[in-house]
């Protein structure tokens, strides 16, 4: 299968500052990350951007070594970026309260993804989408519960809360999972400048409607800036044909 990808970042209608940050592995696609910053202007931002470099970094320099198993690799980029940005609150009080929340695909023995906060990861098969990740919100956790519906959801004034992100001493679960992808299959990145102003049934639409994944993602980036733009919006798209 060759793989094929594209991504794109949009600070929206209302921000002045783009806090999320995204990287692709252009040469080789072996692993792709989106992070949504927090924390003010200049704190959001530097924390998306410590957390991009350092899983960048650290997922470069041990790729390779085979003793690592994958899902201990993705766990430590994970883990090193936290780390990274911890170092930086503490040398930066002004920045003591930023943090990020990160989404990372990685292809290596196999596709696995990893993530912290609510920046998504969706699969598209037979043009239908499907949210593989599971936010970590406080509206998320009372979703799941049976505590509040879908409807209620939607509009609940909690449902940016976070129930972690990195940045935080207390970070107790980086969530792992192996992906099912075939041949056809697209896999959706983007934090949650799309979500909140795109419903799944329009990303599913955008899919549908693009030729090509540079397409897909720009239609989507100015689906939600229409929609109102309220937020930075980032979206990675990688495929497998």
């Amino acid at each position: 299968m060759k793989r094929c990808f594209a991504g794109l970042t949009d600070t929206g209608i209302v921000r002045t500052v783009n806090q999320d940050s995204y990287y692709i592995d252009e040469s080789q696609g072996r692993f792709f990350i989106v992070a949504d910053g927090m924390g003010g202007h200049a704190g959001g931002q530097e924390a998306s951007r410590i957390a991009t470099k350092r899983i960048q970094e650290h997922l470069e320099k041990h790729w390779d070594n085979l003793d690592i198993p994958s899902e201990n690799l993705l766990k430590d980029a994970i883990d090193k970026a936290n780390q990274g940005i911890l170092e930086d609150q503490s040398n930066n009080p002004e920045r003591r309260d930023m943090g990020t929340t990160v989404v990372v695909t990685i292809f290596r023995d196999r596709p696995l993804c990893a993530h912290v906060g609510d920046s998504r990861l969706y699969r598209w098969r037979d043009s239908k989408l499907e949210q593989v990740t599971d936010d970590h919100t406080w509206v998320s956790l009372a979703l799941r519960s049976g505590e509040i519906s879908k409807e209620q959801a939607k509009v609940h004034p909690w449902r940016h809360v976070l129930s972690q992100c990195l940045g935080r001493k207390d970070l107790y679960n980086i969530e792992l999972q192996e992906l099912d992808v075939q041949a056809g299959d697209q896999l959706l990145m983007c934090s949650d400048g799309l979500t909140e102003e795109v419903s799944d049934e329009e990303i599913q639409n955008c899919l549908s409607q693009s030729e090509d994944y540079k397409q897909a993602v720009e239609k989507l980036i100015i689906a939600a800036k229409e929609a109102g733009g309220s937020d930075n919006i980032t979206v990675v798209i990688v495929g497998e044909e």
